[in-house]
């Protein structure tokens, strides 16, 4: 016989105590909990985060850990990295989250990460209306873009094409940050 186990709503959700460590989050109605990220994978996000902060000035809204909801009732998920444009991302209260996706949603690769879990990340936040969803992969030093129905693998010697700008030369900045 199966048991069957209620989806927890994002009301119930943040009545829960926070982790010891690391931080939860809700997908699907599950609770899940991510651990906090290692010394290498901060120093990526911060550099990403600066990087893409200095090529939106103030057109966009770019930190670490963004917090979301991709789905109005069992989803609160955070980005390694989100960037919103700044007419949306003034739209959110202080304390709301943001609805939706970010406009561009980065995932740093670890090695507790699955195939399966970044493809489901990258596919809700698509859905969702986003422009952009990035993977980037320290180990094997590439990024993956994907918009629309188009994924580009660019690696160390590219520069990196994105929907919110021209291209740009990411990995000429970002390769002096010791992607590995």
């Amino acid at each position: 016989m199966a048991v069957e186990t209620a989806l927890v709503t994002v009301e119930e959700f943040l009545r829960l105590e926070p982790p010891k460590a690391g931080h939860y989050e809700l997908h699907h109605g599950e609770i899940i909990l991510v651990p906090a990220p290692k010394w290498g994978r901060q120093r990526i996000q911060d550099r990403l985060a600066a990087l893409l902060r200095s090529m939106a000035g103030d057109r966009a809204y770019v930190t670490k850990e963004m917090s979301f909801r991709p789905a109005p009732e069992y989803e609160l998920w955070e980005s390694d990295v989100g960037l919103t444009l700044a007419e949306r991302a003034n739209e959110v209260g202080d304390d709301e989250y943001l609805m939706g996706a970010p406009d561009l949603a980065v995932e740093v690769l670890s090695p507790s990460n699955t195939v399966d879990e970044i493809a489901e990340k990258m596919s809700v936040c698509m859905a969702n209306g986003r422009v952009s969803f990035w993977v980037v992969d320290p180990k094997r030093k590439r990024v993956s873009v994907t918009e629309g129905d188009v994924t580009k693998h660019d690696g160390v010697s590219a520069s990196i094409s994105c929907s919110c700008w021209k291209r740009m030369s990411m990995w000429k900045r970002f390769s002096r940050t010791e992607c590995a």
